[in-house]
């Protein structure tokens, strides 16, 4: 039979670009802030609190009420449902009642025509407070004692510390400093809210997390679930900053929608978008090692203290990934992990690529960098012999096995690859003979769990069309914020079906198609949508397959054709048995829709096998582990304290890559992104709670003169992962703490001003003010 189609022959579905970059690239791509609604659009505007902890005394909104083109200005009176938008504990007013706890805490919400007159409203706002003391940093919040914790201390332990500790030859105590970090998604915070007929309400979102937008929506205006709809079609960036706190702006906009019975956009100005929201938690670690001569590590205790900001938000789940990942890719037989979140008068931290992983990660390299440089040994051979075993010493603190180790075969290929023996020795002899520039070099590992530790979230669905002209519609939960999500499900949608990526459309995320989701968050959106959409094409696949094999048979004059051999292949169904009966796709979809077949099916995937003890610290929390490690060298001027990142190797373990040339971006993007937080990134507030670096010209992203003048990253190969989506791994947070090799190198390159004798003072992130303290501190004492 004639394949009858207008799309090319099938290619290679694993390297397609990403589905959106043309449209990104010609400025086609549809944004909320691009969309013509009608000329019934008001502008939305959040008047925010100048305080970080004060009472409000009195108000007066009669003047900004009474300005042409104002269409409503509106208090917590107004909220017909619950005035909170916290998404776990109920801690975060959507408008403040009487105390403001930050600043830029929303107070009132005004509509008008146009931008301008919205902010000349809130100028003619007449209110009077009362200022009251105010905590800004997790020091002051842990002078003032236990009352200021968000929740009860978390622990995690496994071993006899005490025992360790007895068996080490040598102890090191210390403490780092870690800071926060802006998300600087090139998207800031949107929504555009629609109403509807009755109680509904439609919301355009750039959120992570449409079910939780819904869900809050619907408790904010007092309705149910069914009369909320939310669509995501695209983020212009997230990471993590979307997945809570892009609730606040929907909440806002609905209301003001729902007032006004008119369509009503917020999207947060540049500045304002940095002031008001949360960032990636800053910590506050203590911690004491033991170790023997070779520096095999015995015993670890580590206190990690979080800055939760003014609300819950996701710091117990972020803290509680911290600890999980305190130990990073090394077995300690004895540990002890505490984690404490404190409350400040600061906009509540929340989810950041890495999710706490980071944070924990940092502390446990910066112990091992001390424990090489105290044994005088390179620090590489501290990370290789503590390495968590393949056969034995393979039991994590909450006692999961790690299971398909990938560090010892990363760690040779890199060694190798990166000529590090060789260039370490080169360091060395630049190092002496240069006095105010040194080079320094540093390799780190990760060891990442993937899964939400909240056992019930690992879970997704999905809903996929075939219609009669054989094309294919792939709607799922997951959201696409750049990563390229949306172009793995098209690719996975393609490889089952076995037909051309061409023939695949995936929708824009909403609400009314699947419902119940999750967040697109925990690195885990392909691992948990793409196996609900390869559900779904499975049931799609077995009732196509029973019509053709049918008939097949009839053709065939009762010869039979078994269900079990047909297969999806090249955009045709063929019988393996008899490979001369073979039809095109379109056509057997065309003859399953004649013979009314469905030709749609949900499609439904939950992660086996993973749940968490949280109150004794124990489980299996993560479905498998990502491996990874990174090579960096840099050039330090230790007169400036400017750095040049030199050279970058980097090899990542993902499984089979479902998209080679997204999964390096991926890598890549996520190196440079951490890059930024342990160099340049720095939150800085005034005493009274203001961000002072609040937009592009004094926060400091990296940019193009920031990338490692030699760029190496590679894909492990050879290492399928079992039991997931095409035995893909997932790749977005995990080489996000392979930037920890250029925060050591930095560490690397000013411990040379010293001649590598004693230990320089260091912090995260390693900005120019920290290396030339440090570098100071060092020369002081030679």
């Amino acid at each position: 039979m004639t394949v009858k189609t207008n799309f090319p022959p099938q290619k290679d579905a694993t390297n397609i670009a990403h589905e959106s970059s043309a449209f990104h690239v010609t400025g086609e791509a549809v944004y909320i802030d691009d969309m013509l609604i009608s000329n019934q659009l008001l502008h939305g505007h959040v008047y925010t609190s100048p305080h970080a902890h004060a009472k409000i005394l009195r108000y007066d909104l009669s003047k900004a009420q009474a300005l042409a083109g104002v269409h409503a200005v509106l208090t917590y009176k107004d909220i017909p449902g619950h005035n909170d938008m916290a998404p776990i504990v109920k801690d975060e007013p959507v408008l403040i009642e009487d105390t403001v706890t930050f600043v830029g805490q929303a107070i009132f919400l005004i509509a008008a025509d146009n931008e301008e007159i919205a902010l000349a409203a809130a100028a003619l706002v007449d209110i009077e407070y009362e200022l009251l003391p105010t905590v800004l940093s997790i020091e002051a919040a842990m002078a003032k004692g236990e009352s200021q914790l968000i929740a009860p201390p978390r622990k995690i332990a496994n071993g006899d510390v005490a025992k360790g500790f007895a068996e080490a030859t040598h102890i090191l105590e210390g403490d780092l400093h870690i800071g926060g970090q802006e998300h600087w998604y090139l998207e800031t915070q949107v929504c555009l809210c629609v109403p509807g007929e009755g109680d509904e309400m439609k919301a355009y979102s750039s959120t992570q997390h449409p079910s939780e937008t819904q869900a809050i929506l619907a408790e904010v205006l007092g309705i149910p679930k069914m009369e909320v709809e939310v669509q995501t079609r695209r983020m212009g960036g997230a990471f993590g900053g979307k997945e809570t706190q892009a609730n606040h702006t929907a909440a806002w906009a609905a209301l003001l929608a729902k007032h006004t019975q008119r369509p009503v956009k917020i999207r947060l100005f540049r500045d304002d978008d940095q002031k008001m929201t949360g960032k990636r938690h800053p910590y506050y670690a203590t911690y004491k090692i033991g170790f023997n001569e070779q520096g095999k590590i015995t015993a670890y205790e580590t206190i990690l203290n979080s800055d939760a900001g003014a609300a819950t938000d996701l710091t117990m789940a972020v803290l509680e990934r911290a600890m999980m990942h305190a130990e990073n890719s090394y077995y300690i037989p004895h540990i002890n992990i505490v984690g404490n979140a404190w409350k400040t008068n600061l906009p509540s931290n929340t989810a950041f690529r890495g999710f706490g992983g980071p944070q924990g990660v940092a502390v446990i390299e910066q112990a091992i960098d001390r424990i090489a440089r105290f044994l005088n040994k390179d620090a590489a051979e501290i990370r290789l012999v503590n390495f968590y075993g393949e056969e034995s010493e393979n039991l994590t603190p909450y006692q999961q096995l790690v299971e398909n180790n990938r560090l010892s075969m990363i760690w040779d290929e890199l060694l190798a690859s990166s000529e590090y023996k060789a260039r370490r020795k080169a360091i060395d002899d630049y190092n002496a003979q240069h006095e105010f520039y040194k080079k320094g070099m540093a390799i780190t590992p990760i060891k990442f769990g993937i899964s939400f530790t909240t056992s019930f979230l690992n879970q997704a669905g999905a809903l996929v069309h075939v219609y009669n002209d054989g094309t294919i519609l792939s709607n799922h939960g997951g959201t696409e914020m750049g990563q390229g999500l949306h172009t793995k499900i098209k690719q996975i949608t393609a490889l089952e079906f076995g037909v051309h990526p061409d023939r695949v459309k995936v929708n824009a995320t909403n609400t009314s198609k699947v419902p119940n989701t999750s967040a697109t968050a925990a690195s885990a959106g392909t691992d948990l949508n793409g196996m609900a959409v390869k559900n779904a094409v499975d049931k799609l696949k077995k009732r196509i397959a029973e019509a053709i094999a049918e008939k097949f048979t009839t053709d065939n004059e009762g010869d039979a054709s078994l269900v079990e051999n047909i297969v999806f292949q090249n955009d045709c169904l063929i019988d393996e048995a008899h490979p001369q009966r073979k039809i095109s796709f379109e056509d057997a979809v065309m003859h399953s829709y004649l013979n009314q077949i469905s030709l749609s099916a949900t499609g439904f995937y939950r992660t086996p096998d993973v749940h968490f003890d949280r109150e004794n610290g124990v489980g299996k929390p993560y479905h498998y582990f990502s491996f990874g490690m990174a090579v960096s060298e840099v050039l330090l001027d230790t007169l400036t304290g400017h750095h040049t990142l030199l050279r970058a190797d980097i090899l990542h373990d993902v499984g089979e890559s479902l998209n080679a040339r997204i999964d390096i971006g991926q890598v890549e993007g996520a190196y440079i992104q951490g890059l930024g937080w342990v160099t340049t990134e720095e939150c800085k507030w005034d005493d009274k709670g203001n961000l002072l670096n609040h937009s592009p010209d004094t926060y400091k992203i990296p940019g193009i003169q920031d990338i490692p003048k030699d760029f190496r990253t590679h894909l492990l190969q050879g290492a399928p992962n079992p039991n997931t989506i095409r035995r893909s791994k997932a790749v977005a947070e995990p080489p996000f703490m392979l930037a920890f090799s250029a925060w050591l190198a930095i560490k690397d390159a000013i411990s040379a001003v010293g001649n590598h004798a004693q230990e320089p003072a260091f912090s995260l992130p390693a900005t120019n003010e920290v290396i030339l303290l440090s570098v100071e501190g060092l020369r002081s004492t030679v």
